[in-house]
């Protein structure tokens, strides 16, 4: 191991584990023979490390996570599947997350500089983009693909399969059951499409003008007494030259399992 490795001499480390440089692993740590820690990672104590996992460089992790463990799945037979967590995250006190399976991609995924926050859950197959911010107790189910800089609230539950575009909002105690397009805004019991993401569109430098336009291209996507494949290109080619209202539709048209999150309707009133 790295002479500038800080190790606390309660922790259990098995000696096929790869260990960068400048790594700090606190006391009671356990740390499996598949496991890598690039440098400049920090354990703070009481850390389970499993599997066939990478913990990428920078990363932070606290007390009493569990990473790399098998996956919650009863076809799970073993296979050599892995977790791969990225750059420069940090991964609060009891945050889970699971390698892959034979049925998925054979590996969970995690983009650079993402927060997971306490009681987090990463199912196993999951994809998460970079600048991804997971709140308290937040859950993915097995095969979610999560876009860039997106946000999931506190006690919000998505569904296996359902994908969540860049720059999407889930807000606290949702439970998401729908594909949820880039920049939109779900919130609900049931969630449902709120609007746009406006606040964070402002905060990642969105002009007004292009937010506008956005906003226009949202209402006649999900209005209209026209399917909503046509609409899907009436839209895409009504705003062909802007480049965020087409991450949209190249979205709206990938195929999935589950529909497009709608907003809820309106109730008549008699």
């Amino acid at each position: 191991m790295n002479q500038n490795n800080t190790i606390h001499p309660t922790a259990i480390i098995d000696p096929n584990a790869t260990i960068g440089a400048n790594v700090s692993i606190g006391a009671y740590c356990v740390i499996g023979a598949d496991v890598t820690l690039g440098d400049n990672v920090t354990l703070k104590s009481h850390v389970s490390l499993d599997g066939l996992t990478n913990i990428g460089e920078g990363t932070t992790i606290y007390p009493f996570a569990a990473i790399g463990m098998a996956p919650q799945d009863l076809k799970f037979a073993g296979e050599k599947s892995r977790l791969i967590v990225g750059k420069n995250c940090t991964i609060r006190e009891h945050v889970t997350m699971h390698t892959g399976t034979k049925d998925g991609a054979m590996e969970t995924r995690t983009g650079d500089n993402c927060l997971f926050m306490v009681g987090v859950h990463l199912a196993h197959d999951c994809i998460v983009g970079n600048n991804v911010i997971m709140a308290n107790n937040a859950t993915l189910g097995g095969h979610v693909e999560v876009g860039n800089n997106v946000l999931i609230g506190g006690l919000s539950a998505v569904h296996q399969f359902v994908r969540i575009g860049d720059y999407a909002v889930i807000g606290g105690m949702s439970g998401v059951e729908s594909d949820v397009i880039p920049y939109g805004r779900v919130k609900g019991e049931r969630a449902f499409l709120a609007g746009l993401n406006l606040i964070g569109l402002e905060r990642n430098g969105y002009e007004k003008a292009d937010i506008r336009l956005m906003q226009k291209a949202f209402s006649q996507l999900f209005s209209g007494q026209d399917t909503m494949d046509n609409r899907i290109d009436t839209v895409g080619n009504a705003y062909s030259d802007n480049e965020s209202v087409q991450k949209i539709i190249e979205f709206a048209k990938a195929k999935s399992r589950f529909p497009l999150c709608q907003p809820q309707k309106q109730k008549k009133v008699s």
